[in-house]
């Protein structure tokens, strides 16, 4: 019998190339999105094939969630739903509250009255960041800097899963996410800086860098490719952690190096406007993935230039 997996957040960049994933390796996946940024056209792949199902579904819907969890049985829960942004939070905390923490505490319910063996939980890595000073990374046993609602509420769903982990015995992994790029993502923000960037480039529009008086480059981040990521959830939907791992490639970047990196890919000469900071940003974000490498094995393979240009022909073939 195949494993049985749910994925919440399904039909999102993530998410999508999960649902592929899990499908490639004979899982069943039943993959609920309510496409507030998910889209339908994200699985376009996946439809009608046998092992494949998609619902739209609010994870907040505890009456509908409950009903799926009945008639699916998972034995693996893959929890990608999430509203993630930091600039959101800040200007609308309740819905941050409410699909971060009661979205998932609804899971949590139904996997109270039909257990599951695994829940695997995306967090941020970048938000959950410690301050950052000389060449350090920030390692899972940091204290993060809470410095937004996003990060507060992606914090507590961490000790969340952990708690209930141990309550309903099953496993769980966290994976606290870098800045993921590739095929799929939308330019959504801070989350979708590389996506925003490479719209403009296209349409020769010039884009918007924030920065600090003390880091005219920009805010630093660590970027990974999607694939990579999508490689860390195969391995923790297959072996026990009951820990949090830092999925990110341990190199620190300014956004404006990025920049340039996408000009060049695309070979552009497009000009970026700096402005000031923006409040909820972590200014310094790079992730040590020494414990996933020793837990999962897991290893980040796609270079910033062999990302981009997979990212280039993905555009192209849509074109």
């Amino acid at each position: 019998m195949n494993k049985r997996v749910l994925v919440t957040g399904g039909a999102g960049f993530i998410g999508s190339h999960v649902c592929e994933m899990y499908v490639a390796g004979g899982y069943d996946v039943l993959c609920v999105d309510n496409l507030t940024s998910g889209k339908v056209g994200n699985l376009q792949g996946l439809m009608g094939h046998t092992h494949f199902q998609f619902v739209k579904e609010d994870i907040c819907n505890l009456v509908g969630m409950r009903y799926l969890f009945e008639t699916f049985q998972p034995h693996i829960v893959n929890h990608h739903a999430a509203q993630k942004s930091v600039v959101a939070s800040l200007e609308n905390p309740m819905d941050d509250l409410d699909t971060n923490l009661n979205g998932l505490l609804m899971l949590l319910a139904c996997i109270k009255k039909h257990p599951i063996e695994k829940f695997i939980y995306v967090s941020s890595g970048g938000a959950l960041s410690k301050v950052i000073v000389g060449d350090e990374k920030s390692k899972e046993s940091d204290m993060p800097q809470l410095i937004s609602p996003y990060a507060i509420t992606k914090y507590a769903g961490e000790n969340y899963v952990t708690i209930y982990a141990k309550a309903y015995d099953f496993d769980y992994t966290v994976l606290r996410y870098a800045n993921i790029y590739g095929p799929r993502q939308i330019p959504d923000g801070e989350c979708g800086v590389v996506p925003i960037f490479v719209n403009n480039i296209l349409a020769n529009q010039p884009s918007v860098l924030m920065t600090y008086p003390d880091m005219p480059r920009g805010c630093t981040r660590d970027y990974v490719f999607v694939g990579d990521v999508v490689e860390a959830n195969r391995l923790a939907s297959e072996k026990a952690t009951n820990t949090v791992l830092n999925i990110g490639t341990g190199q620190e970047i300014a956004i404006l190096d990025i920049y340039q990196a996408i000009l060049n890919t695309f070979d552009k000469e497009v000009p970026i406007m700096m402005e000031g900071p923006r409040i909820g940003d972590v200014k310094r974000s790079v992730l040590s993935n020494d414990r996933a490498k020793k837990i999962l094995a897991w290893d980040p393979r796609t270079s910033l230039e062999e990302g981009l240009l997979s990212l280039k022909k993905a555009i192209r073939a849509r074109s």
